[in-house]
């Protein structure tokens, strides 16, 4: 039977619940044990797939294609493995469930109620995730205390007596705010949170306490004590260089001690040695690179959690600080790419929806094609890519994409009628379809051309995998015309267009997957870091 650490936070929210479970769960892995990830959303948003990236952040795409909290790439950069749909779920897919089962006839004309159809509902979810692990680690999304968050909070609580749980752990993370004017630290907010946890009938049995500055010994003892917990089970989370060297902070702490202790693991000794040199690289590193990342969600970085992420993980294998100059597509378009991007050893244009910035991103793209700038382009910087190729090089003038011109008389990218989906099923897009469900979700093979720097960044595999989150596709009507012009197609899946290169250009490299969702600490993706070094090389 699976045993279970619960993840929950107190007085405010972003104080790095994810990032705690993702480090419990990376300990624990490194030490052998089989751990699985969950991630609880409270919001009734059947997933994040429709909402802004600016309310709230990137939408992770998992191997199997759902459309899931960004927590879900802190647990798959930290513990180096996929994880699917079932790791993820929000209120609005509860209550879907069960408003389908009920009308369906499925409760045989009982009343249906929060307790105990809602938190049933949600007790079956999270046993299901944790099937053939050793341990799951949940994440509960908001904060203690939040309406929504309540029916989580009792499903977790009853899994305390729950015959088919082997153990149960609960995890509290809280905020210690120093008072600048008193001189001094506070635990009583911490001490408000776990009371409020107690009531719901939950005793937290660690304390992750999130502080600007180190707790004095005479101050973890109060807090452990006020909070009903054993001193070795307060652990400080101090803002850290990198959210990889968290892991390391825990581990220095005896974080897996008491946890074991309670949950019966037995002696738990995580072999962390490879991720403390990666983490010393990222920390003090010896060269530095220099990227233009070309975007339009710039006013939360959250936006690009994935893609950054990957950056650092191809700076610490290169034992460079990749150094992040943001450019905002729009600024483009008034002062010129030149002007923004001169200073950039690499040049990257990320994914995005929408008509706002495009031609910005255009302008970027021209400007690292003749300058032979080392260019990377994701996704819609790949589509962009060819209608800067169409426009500057075919001279086709009016080339763009159908999803910013529906009458465009060369349409380079275009929503195809049908197209195979992530299980081999026939799709229909249309324009009037539901955004949500027409993307193309999830990983697809790609198969690569020999001789292409694609195929060189992948050690030379023929086949590779890498997951996708768009609607349009390259049209290849203009594939002869691009390819006559130097323009190369060297990746291919099912027929689309994956990849495009340029000949007798340093390094240029358009990909309509997103390698970001497949890098992690240990196992960079290899496009990315392929990019990085020529990038490094550049200078």
């Amino acid at each position: 039977m699976t045993k279970y650490i619960f993840v929950t936070g107190g007085v405010l929210s972003s104080l790095g619940k994810g990032i705690t479970a993702a480090s419990v769960g990376t300990l624990l892995k490194h030490a052998g044990k089989n751990v699985g990830m969950l991630k609880i959303d409270p919001y009734i948003n059947v997933d994040p797939g429709t909402m802004s990236p600016l309310e709230h952040g990137e939408v992770f795409v998992t191997k199997d294609g759902a459309e899931t909290d960004l927590d879900i790439g802190n647990y798959e950069r930290f513990l180096d493995k996929s994880f699917l749909k079932a790791s993820n779920f929000t209120t609005g897919q509860v209550y879907l469930s069960v408003i389908e089962r009920e009308r369906a006839g499925g409760y045989l004309g009982q009343t249906i109620q929060v307790v105990p159809h809602i938190v049933g509902e949600i007790v079956k979810r999270i046993k299901e995730a944790g099937e053939g692990h050793d341990i799951l680690v949940v994440e509960l999304g908001g904060t203690v205390g939040d309406i929504e968050g309540l029916p989580f909070m009792e499903a977790i609580r009853q899994m305390k007596h729950d015959d088919e749980v082997a153990g149960t752990f609960f995890v509290h993370v809280t905020l210690i705010p120093y008072i600048k004017a008193a001189g001094e630290m506070k635990s009583k907010p911490t001490q408000h949170s776990v009371q409020e946890l107690r009531r719901i009938g939950i005793t937290p049995q660690m304390i992750i306490a999130r502080s600007e500055n180190p707790l004095p010994k005479t101050f973890k003892k109060k807090l452990a004590m006020s909070c009903d917990v054993t001193p070795d089970s307060v652990i400080e989370a101090l803002d850290a260089a990198s959210i990889y060297d968290v892991p390391m902070s825990f581990l220095r702490q005896n974080i897996l001690k008491p946890i074991a202790k309670e949950l019966e693991l037995g002696e738990v000794i995580p072999d962390m040695e490879e991720w403390d040199n990666l983490v010393k690289k990222i920390v003090q590193p010896k060269g530095k690179v220099v990227i233009g990342f070309v975007g339009k969600y710039l006013a939360l970085k959250e936006s690009y959690k994935s893609l950054t992420e990957a950056l650092i993980h191809a700076g610490a294998h290169l034992d460079s600080r990749v150094e992040i100059c943001w450019v905002d597509s729009e600024e483009i378009e008034e002062r010129g790419a030149e002007a923004l991007l001169s200073d950039c050893d690499g040049i990257l244009v990320a994914g995005g929806f929408g008509n706002r910035g495009v031609e910005g991103k255009i302008q970027a793209i021209e400007y690292a094609r003749v300058s032979k700038v080392p260019y990377l382009g994701i996704c819609l910087g790949m589509q962009l890519a060819l209608v800067e190729y169409a426009r500057n090089v075919l001279g086709l003038e009016n080339a763009n994409s159908v999803e910013f011109d529906e009458n465009t008389t060369s349409p380079m990218i275009y929503l195809i009628d049908n197209f195979l989906d992530q299980s081999g099923g026939m799709q229909l897009r249309t324009h009037q379809s539901p955004m949500g469900g027409t993307l193309r979700l999830g990983e697809y093979p790609c198969d690569t051309k020999e001789g292409s720097l694609l195929r060189q960044a992948y050690d030379g595999q023929k086949t590779i995998y890498e997951r996708h989150r768009h609607r349009y596709e390259a049209n290849p009507a203009y594939r002869q015309q691009l390819e006559d012009a130097g323009m190369i197609v060297t990746g291919e899946s099912n027929g689309l267009i994956e990849t495009v290169e340029i000949q007798g250009h340093p390094w240029f490299l358009g990909v309509q997957f997103h390698p970001e969702f497949t890098s992690r600490l240990q196992t960079p993706n290899p496009s990315i870091l392929a990019f990085v070094n020529a990038s490094l090389n550049a200078q």
